[in-house]
């Protein structure tokens, strides 16, 4: 279906008033104007059309083997390293609860290889982190202060 004959078959009415009541509402740059009337066109075209179901994913390896030691394996494209949080923000514009929900694996899947965890956590505690204060150490900061 070419642009032409989607503009032809939608009614630009409705259009003009969605965009027209958007613009009131939100600020929007000059350059973003044509993207949002197009849009709301294709939305509007889509209307009482069935909705195409998603695509059956095959990830790039097994949900077993993406959980190593050293390393966790993106199931979107095979990238090995020692965390993904960033890389699925980056390379594939997903949030974790995304890429969770996109895969049906569980809320507490690591994302973090296990050897990185227990580093980062030896790291954390031999600086102190998360230990309260002693009470003395405490009292004797206050007073110098």
């Amino acid at each position: 279906m070419d642009s032409d004959n989607t503009a032809r078959s939608v009614d630009l009415r409705p259009v003009t008033k969605i965009v027209a009541s958007y613009v009131g509402n939100h600020t929007l740059a000059p350059d973003q104007l044509s993207a949002l009337i197009i849009s709301v066109q294709q939305a509007i075209s889509q209307l009482g059309k069935p909705i195409q179901p998603e695509p059956v994913r095959t990830p790039a390896v097994p949900v077993r083997r993406s959980v190593q030691r050293d390393q966790v394996v993106c199931l979107e494209c095979g990238f090995k390293g020692k965390t993904l949080r960033r890389h699925l923000t980056m390379r594939h514009g997903l949030q974790v609860s995304e890429y969770l929900r996109r895969w049906d694996l569980s809320s507490d899947h690591p994302l973090t290889a296990p050897a990185y965890s227990e580093q980062r956590s030896a790291m954390a505690k031999q600086l102190g982190l998360g230990r309260k204060r002693s009470r003395a150490r405490a009292r004797t900061r206050r007073t110098k202060t």
